[in-house]
């Protein structure tokens, strides 16, 4: 899948998910621009590395996004993968955490993907991460599957707004990826039924090609054996 000449700036890039998103970007010949809240690591491959940007704030996020777009002479696709996650019961959490995944989860990718717009071409590609328990929630997650429909309704509704360019827009929904923080969090689960962030990373870089033109406000499950 070639993405050779396409500039694609993504966001929560220095991340398991984020860094294998940016490998298979640039693999696929991309020029990308990795995108983050925390500093940025020594080793970003050959992607243009922006730490310490609050994608959640509009401002931030507008600057970072004006200045991958500089630098990289265009900008042709954003990927919104900043994200996190928090496991509390309403019982025993607070509320401030719904308000904590809404401004990370859905905040981030709706100022980033505004900032966007002014760059994006004609046929240009958001791909947003939603999440498949977005689609049925169960105890403990009702903060974070809150969080991920609200990036699910985002991608919906921009795929309908951005018709008329041809920009698609499109969401993955990811069961349980495979990362440190989560095998560390679920020890005896079994790590094999898990998606990997390159198999997830591959999804993404077609969403991003041009074979995958025809598709937008897509929901795309990505499971694993989950």
């Amino acid at each position: 899948m070639s993405l050779e000449g396409k500039r694609i700036a993504i966001t929560g890039a220095f991340g398991s998910l984020g860094a294998a998103v940016v490998e298979a970007a640039l693999a696929a010949g991309a020029q990308v621009a990795a995108i983050d809240r925390v500093a940025a690591p020594a080793d970003m491959h050959d992607a243009l590395a922006i730490g310490g940007v609050d994608l959640a704030d509009t401002a931030a996020a507008k600057t970072a996004i004006d200045n991958a777009a500089h630098s990289l002479g265009g900008l042709d696709a954003l990927v919104n993968v900043a994200g996190t996650f928090r496991f509390e019961t309403l019982a025993e959490g607070s509320p401030d955490t719904w308000d904590l995944l809404y401004r990370v989860n859905v905040r981030t990718a709706v100022a980033a993907s505004k900032a966007a717009l002014a760059h994006l071409p004609d046929g240009g590609r958001i791909v947003n991460i939603g999440a498949a328990s977005a689609l049925k929630s169960g105890a403990g997650v009702g903060a974070y599957t809150a969080s991920k429909a609200g990036v699910l309704r985002l991608t919906e509704s921009l795929a309908e707004e951005l018709k008329p360019r041809g920009i698609t827009v499109n969401a993955v929904l990811p069961s349980i990826i495979d990362t440190p923080p989560n095998r560390r969090d679920m020890p005896k689960a079994d790590f094999g039924k898990w998606v990997k962030p390159q198999q997830l990373a591959a999804v993404i870089v077609f969403l991003l090609s041009e074979q995958a033109s025809a598709i937008t406000g897509a929901l795309i499950p990505v499971t694993g054996r989950v």
